[in-house]
């Protein structure tokens, strides 16, 4: 309710929280780039025995791991937020929703597949 008002509001009222996820995962996948950079530059560039090396370590998986889960929510926020906007019939939007859905899950899966699987 709206203090005042006995009326309910309406809408979805996503504004506060979208902005602010999407301002905390950018945020994410900011500090995880520049730990790419910083590897890079401090490596001398990056070769296969480099990059192995630098995921051998559980931290840096779990860094890759947050930076993905961040890009996937910071993707869905986004995508969510244009079909709302442009998408109007409602069947359309819920299965394109349900589409995007779907494949960043999938992708969410093969992240883990790939950091955590066996080769």
């Amino acid at each position: 309710m709206v203090a005042g008002t006995d009326k309910l509001p309406v809408g979805a009222h996503y504004g506060l929280r979208d902005w602010l996820s999407q301002r905390v995962t950018a945020i994410v996948i900011t500090l995880y780039t520049a730990l790419i950079l910083g590897i890079v530059l401090w490596s001398g560039g990056v070769d296969y025995a480099t990059w192995k090396a630098v995921f051998a370590h559980g931290a840096f998986r779990v860094a890759t791991f947050l930076f993905m889960a961040s890009l996937l929510w910071h993707a869905w926020v986004g995508v969510r937020n244009i079909l709302m906007d442009y998408v109007r019939p409602m069947g359309v939007r819920l299965t394109l929703e349900i589409v995007v859905v779907c494949v960043l899950v999938a992708y969410g899966g093969w992240t883990i597949a790939i950091l955590w699987g066996h080769p």
